[in-house]
Formats: C-alpha cells, sequence, structure tokens
C-alpha cells in the first residue's frame, strides 16, 4: 500500500526580531519616536550635590540623535 503525505508550505516569513532587554529596562519611546533615558551622577555621593541639581538630575532627557540609531536597533518594536 503506497501512502502520499502532503505537506503544505507555508509562505517565508521574517523571523521575529529579539529586544535587548538591557536597553528596555533604560530606554522608553516615546509617542514621536524619540527615546527617553535616565541622567548621570544621581547615584551616589549627593552630599556635596545641590537640592536644585538633584532635583535636575531625577528627570528624564532625550537621547542624542547620534546615540538613537543604536537605541533603535535594539528595540526592535518600539
Amino acid at each position: 500500500m503506497i501512502v502520499k503525505l502532503l505537506f503544505v508550505r507555508k509562505p517565508l516569513e521574517m523571523p521575529k526580531l529579539k529586544t535587548r532587554k538591557a536597553a528596555a529596562k533604560r530606554f522608553k519611546a516615546t509617542v514621536t519616536g524619540k527615546f527617553m533615558r535616565r541622567r548621570a551622577f544621581r547615584n551616589h555621593l549627593l552630599d556635596h550635590k545641590s537640592p536644585k541639581l538633584k532635583r535636575h538630575l531625577a528627570t528624564k532627557a532625550v537621547v542624542d540623535e547620534r546615540d538613537a540609531d543604536n537605541v533603535r536597533l535594539m528595540l526592535p518594536y518600539a
């Protein structure tokens, strides 16, 4: 007895892109497509820094346009 197996081929799809989890924890995308980041110098040694500076360092900043392409590659679905 001859058994014929029919294989239905799916159309080839692009593979999923993996998100870099370290970058996902550090950057957030805005509605306009820019990326926001934390500011540096607010982890320790805060005694000599003024309250005004510490308030400023607590705000978010926009990732520079020269670095935005690298962040975009790390976050393909952002």
